[in-house]
């Protein structure tokens, strides 16, 4: 493990520590909850992957959830007087579980609002059900471009990037003349609308080979094969670039076959989770563009969140962690603009526009489709025996408004 003196802050503050102990409290809570709603109970149903292959990414959403909820109550865990009560519910990463969880937590257990899931797969299969019961679906960290697309409908709202957020602020860093470029990613929804949004970014750079592969792939060498035969005799700087989540990372992979030094191909990839971005350090210099890395955000709500991470689990929050506290922040923000009122309407009229903090800085719901516009940060990886990841040092903030993503939906 990395020496905790490295990636401490250098200041924390009172507030930034003061809520741990009542943290540890709320977790907790979480084991077991009555279906019979108390008066006067808000309940919020987070629906994610307890297990399966994204498993990693859920647990980190829940834990920076409550995290999250602890904050924004100021360790409450009430609003306006009203409890705030978390049904938690494993859709296993499977669109069929999760899209039933849903309807049973709007139906059976008279949830206010849900938040999850995990999955895209997922995520996608859950919409309707949110347009059903008319009740609000917040979308975090799911992120096919389609969720806010053309699958859309007004419930829906999402604290989480969109796949078009990733590929504008990974082009950042690949869009540039005689670059040639062969994709490999999963082939589902993530994967595929990542893709897309990368394509639809790129102005210069081009596109020769598009690769996917099983979510559950673990043999990389026919794929990786394919890439190299489409790049290896193209003229220019020639770059893999790499759009994954969960199961079987192919950064070992792909450094075992030495690309760089037998073909000239470089390898690029957006964030990752710590554990994943292990492999990063066969890359030293990479270049790309993530949601979220503790060491870079600097603002109030970074600081606590790091400083309390620290002090619960002696390591620093992770790239799910910011995205469930998020979340959390956006539920509390709405719920305190309504006055504790669940109504969906008014639920819907408080957060449309909306500005809520985050610890990547202030984000706002975007009216159109709902979608969170963010600051994304262009990175270079950077070997430092300290750590055992690659460590991606802040290039530029890429800010919202340089973003140009599109409105994909039906409205």
């Amino acid at each position: 493990m990395p020496r905790r003196t490295a990636v401490r802050p250098v200041s924390l503050t009172r507030r930034a520590l003061g809520l741990a102990a009542p943290l540890a409290a709320a977790l907790a809570v979480l084991a077991a909850v009555p279906v019979q709603a108390a008066p006067g109970e808000i309940r919020i149903a987070h629906i994610y992957s307890k297990t399966g292959p994204l498993e990693a990414y859920g647990k980190q959403t829940a834990l920076g959830f409550q995290m999250g909820l602890q904050y924004a109550t100021g360790g409450t865990m009430a609003v306006a007087g009203r409890k705030l009560v978390v049904i938690e519910k494993d859709d296993q990463g499977k669109p069929d579980q999760g899209k039933s969880l849903l309807a049973a937590a709007y139906g059976d257990d008279k949830v206010d609002i849900a938040v999850g899931p995990t999955s895209s797969g997922v995520a996608l299969a859950m919409l309707p059900v949110a347009e059903e019961y008319k009740k609000i679906l917040l979308v975090e960290p799911a992120v096919a471009d389609s969720i806010t697309g053309e699958k859309w409908n007004k419930y829906i709202f999402r604290t989480g990037r969109n796949s078009s957020q990733d590929a504008i602020s990974n082009a950042v860093a690949l869009d540039k003349p005689n670059t040639v470029i062969a994709t490999l990613a999963q082939d589902y929804a993530f994967g595929r609308d990542g893709v897309k949004a990368f394509k639809d970014a790129l102005k210069t750079a081009k596109i020769v080979h598009e690769e996917y592969l099983p979510q559950n792939t673990t043999d990389f060498t026919a794929g990786i094969q394919r890439v190299v035969d489409a790049l290896k005799n193209q003229p220019g700087r020639k770059v893999v670039e790499v759009i994954w989540a969960g199961g079987t990372p192919p950064y070992a992979a792909l450094a075992a076959q030495e690309l760089g030094k037998r073909h000239g191909i470089e390898v690029a990839s957006g964030g990752n989770i710590l554990p994943a971005m292990a492999a990063y350090k066969a890359f030293p210099g990479m270049e790309g563009a993530t949601y979220y890395y503790f060491g870079i955000p600097k603002n109030p709500v970074n600081e606590w969140l790091v400083a309390n991470h620290y002090q619960q689990f002696k390591a620093p929050p992770d790239f799910f962690t910011a995205g469930g506290m998020t979340a959390a922040i956006a539920v509390v923000e709405a719920l305190k603009k309504t006055a504790g009122d669940t109504t969906t309407n008014k639920l819907i009229a408080a957060m449309e526009g909306m500005a809520f903090d985050s610890p990547k800085g202030r984000m706002h719901f975007r009216k159109e489709d709902h979608q969170a516009m963010q600051a994304m940060y262009h990175f270079r990886i950077k070997v430092d025996p300290a750590f055992p990841w690659g460590v991606p040092e802040l290039v530029r903030e890429i800010k919202p408004e340089e973003m140009n993503v599109p409105i994909r939906n039906r409205r």
